[in-house]
């Protein structure tokens, strides 16, 4: 452009100042990224996806059964949340349910020790005797540590559910959020309190192996209760698993030679579990648990 004409020049100025203030919003808008705790990855939840992911586990059920719903429950909507909702809900019951029964199955064994179950110097809780089987210790357990348990159970569950992605909206079934250091006594988190898992490693598989490592130990706990109530009825652990006469289903009582016990170990074999409302003042405990 000519230096003699100003009109041009002012002209070649005012585009020249567009280009260089279009260039630099440009390169803020590229520049900008939404905060990372604002930015949820939804997950698909559809019958189609549960049968791919069924049929990607590489184990022989994977294999060879692949997507299994006899129930057909992948079809259902519980409490009119939708479809999706309810697969989320049952992926995440299924984890979490088998988290319980591995930490059930390994409780057994780990309660049938002497270690445990032998003599100690400084009894455990009031009631403790020796000798007990993993049931038998629930029971001689006193009333107000069953309230603790269950009440323990019942925060940890809530606080289960105060999730930055809901698993029935798109998040990730199992996920359990973080607990150290939101008071100064938790100084763990309840899951991966050591840190051994590496979350550079293949997520998907470490949760196949999870889940199947769920089912049997499902399979695993209930096969125990069975033998221990029926004995012969699991051919496999006959003989190995100590008789039960108590009730798995009455947990805060049973009768003795007809006295009521609110937390007696049932070996009796004339104890017979009591409805735990029966000569209740109040509110009980039981109630308490299943409000918790």
């Amino acid at each position: 452009l000519s230096s003699s004409d100003p009109v041009q020049q002012v002209s070649s100025s005012n585009s020249k100042m567009k280009v260089t203030l279009a260039l630099a919003l440009s390169a803020h808008a590229l520049a900008y990224v939404a905060p990372k705790h604002n930015t949820v990855s939804v997950l698909s939840a559809t019958k189609e996806d549960m049968a791919a992911l069924a049929e990607s586990n590489p184990d022989f059920l994977g294999q060879s059964l692949g997507l299994w719903d006899p129930l057909g429950c992948l079809n259902l909507d519980f409490w009119t949340l939708g479809n999706e909702a309810t697969i989320g809900y049952l992926r995440h019951a299924e984890i979490k349910h088998g988290r319980v029964a591995m930490a059930a199955f390994l409780g057994y064994l780990a309660q049938s020790t002497p270690v445990v179950s032998g003599p100690h110097a400084k009894l455990p809780y009031s009631g403790y005797e020796p000798g007990l089987t993993p049931p038998e210790q629930w029971d001689a357990i006193p009333l107000a540590g069953k309230i603790q348990i269950f009440g323990i159970i019942g925060m940890l569950e809530s606080y289960g559910e105060i999730l930055p992605q809901h698993y029935c909206n798109g998040g990730l079934p199992g996920y359990y959020p973080p607990i150290k250091g939101n008071r100064f006594e938790l100084i763990f988190n309840l899951y991966d309190p050591f840190n051994w898992f590496d979350e550079n490693k293949d997520k998907i598989r470490g949760r196949q192996v999870e889940i199947n490592n769920g089912r049997l130990a499902m399979l695993g706990i209930f096969s125990i209760i069975s033998e221990s109530k029926v004995p012969g009825s699991v051919p496999l652990i006959t003989g190995l698993i100590p008789e039960y006469k108590g009730d798995y289903m009455v947990l805060f009582r049973c009768r003795i030679e007809g006295k009521i016990y609110c937390s007696a170990v049932c070996t009796s074999s004339e104890a017979q579990p009591q409805p735990f409302f029966s000569s209740t003042p109040s509110i009980t405990a039981f109630t308490f648990a299943q409000l918790i």
